[in-house]
């Protein structure tokens, strides 16, 4: 039995295409999905931090993202400008197929993701935002999400 119920398809994160430790803002696209993390935020393209070594995903059966994608399990995905799925480096600074960089279990309880939404949640920690934010910055939501579960 699976440590986590529900992520039986979940990915290995292994070291990015590029060889190298990657470290900025990127853009990612909240997927629809279960996570009580991202509850509400589905739709949302926003810049979150990179900064790992070891980001790509890595399935173990060529069926697993297939599975993933339509039970609704992929939480996170790399996006372009244009906010297509971004395939190439450097708009996915590590290589994972289709964009995906987070997941969440069956029921939403359990995410993962390698990008860090903790390193910008408060606006001032972009190096540019619109007024329209005030103080917090999007990524807030995931760990008010966080409290209001939990409560």
């Amino acid at each position: 039995a699976p440590l986590i119920p529900g992520a039986e398809h979940w990915p290995r994160f292994v070291r990015n295409r590029s060889e190298q430790f990657e470290a900025r803002l990127s853009l990612v696209r909240v997927e629809e999905s279960r996570s009580v993390l991202l509850a509400g935020m589905a739709g949302s393209v926003l810049p979150v931090v990179v900064s790992h070594g070891e980001g790509r995903a890595r399935f173990a059966h060529a069926d697993a993202l297939g599975h993933l994608d339509t039970a609704g399990q992929v939480t996170l995905r790399y996006v372009e400008g244009d906010g297509s799925a971004a395939e190439r480096y450097p708009a996915n600074p590590n290589g994972s197929p289709a964009g995906v960089t987070g997941f969440t279990s069956f029921d939403g309880r359990v995410t993962i993701m390698m990008p860090h939404p903790e390193r910008v949640f408060r606006s001032v920690q972009h190096s540019w935002y619109p007024k329209t934010w005030g103080e917090d910055g999007p990524w807030l939501r995931l760990f008010r999400n966080a409290r209001a579960w939990i409560a």
